[in-house]
């Protein structure tokens, strides 16, 4: 039996060496945009949650005809009080046609890279052409992701930063210096920060209904990238800017649980994403229309990133094989795999 192969956060760290951030997030977005432009193909269901106080963890399934993924994924805002990451996770790519676990990664890392990529893809089909500002609201774990990810794939050349943590804004500053041709800002409130921003990301950790942007924070032909709100009852746009804005989702049904338009009555119009790689409807139609991308994060992108993953530790020959199943020489005799002496076993009992 052919053992899965393993990859650690060093292996996901070497692909990203090698392909270069740049590089990294274009192969992301390939696979992202190849595979919401064949949406039909999959078996799709809303994530599967266990809620807390303190937070949430989920498994995130997803099919085609020949693959299944599927994400093990926390999210505790509190985490880090305790020295431990808000978000932690792991996946498997597994053979449909034999249930057979063909790869087991973390996928800490790539949650925030492909989070960051389907941001920057989002806005590269929704946002208006030539978008060169970006407010980036919440400067904490993901935002040198989405940071990089516009600057590359949207070419954002300026970011206007705040956080409530002037130490993460400090952070992010310092981690982010170095980039040619991407100016960073830092602001003291996100009146400030929204000031002639193309695009807002929201990208903030409260478990509450919050409220980060206002109706007087949005102007017209902005887009929206609400990123943050994952779970009921975490939002962060107040509700008269979605009645003013054109939605975009990836997965209607969860969004209805999980993301901003969980404000929203159950007949709010949303579009879901793919349906506008296929031009099966509209994108921004006016330079002054406000478009949202109201993303919680789908399995649609795990899957995505997994055969990424697959694909460029084949390319790097990384990842070690992980002896996960028993090895049976005959496949109908599971007991057999304990190696087990009974007689032995059983004069030791007596």
């Amino acid at each position: 039996m052919t053992a899965p192969t393993f990859l650690s956060p060093r292996d996901v760290a070497r692909i990203v060496a090698t392909q270069g951030i740049a590089g990294t997030f274009e192969r992301l977005a390939g696979y992202l945009d190849a595979d919401y432009r064949r949406w039909s193909d999959f078996d799709k269901t809303p994530r599967v949650a266990a809620h807390s106080r303190q937070g949430v963890i989920e498994l995130m399934p997803i099919a085609d005809a020949s693959l299944y993924s599927f994400k093990y994924v926390n999210g505790h805002p509190g985490n880090t009080r305790a020295g431990l990451p808000t978000v932690m996770a792991f996946g498997v790519l597994a053979e449909v046609a034999t249930g057979l676990p063909l790869l087991l990664s973390e996928l800490t890392l790539t949650t925030a890279l492909r989070t960051a990529a389907m941001s920057a893809l989002a806005a590269r089909t929704l946002a208006r052409p030539g978008s060169r500002r970006m407010a980036l609201i919440g400067n904490g774990a993901q935002s040198e992701f989405q940071a990089l990810a516009f600057h590359h794939l949207v070419g954002i050349a300026e970011i206007a930063l705040f956080d409530v943590d002037r130490a993460a804004t400090a952070r992010l500053q310092r981690a982010l210096a170095g980039v040619p041709g991407l100016r960073l800002i830092a602001c003291d409130s996100v009146d400030q920060a929204v000031q002639g921003a193309d695009i807002v990301t929201t990208v903030t950790a409260d478990k509450t209904r919050a409220t980060i942007l206002q109706p007087q924070h949005v102007a017209p032909g902005m887009h929206l990238n609400a990123v943050g709100g994952d779970c009921p009852g975490k939002t962060e746009l107040d509700p008269a800017i979605l009645e003013r804005a054109r939605v975009f989702v990836e997965y209607e049904p969860q969004s209805r649980i999980e993301g901003e338009i969980q404000q929203m009555p159950a007949d709010f119009g949303v579009t879901e994403f793919w349906r506008v790689l296929t031009r099966q409807a509209a994108g921004r139609r006016s330079a002054d229309e406000v478009t949202v991308f109201d993303s919680v994060g789908f399995a649609l992108e795990d899957f995505s990133a997994l055969r990424w993953l697959r694909d460029s530790a084949r390319e790097l020959g990384l990842g070690e094989p992980l002896a996960l199943m028993p090895q049976q020489a005959d496949p109908k005799d599971l007991f057999g795999a304990l190696g087990l002496d009974l007689s032995l076993a059983s004069a030791q009992v007596a």
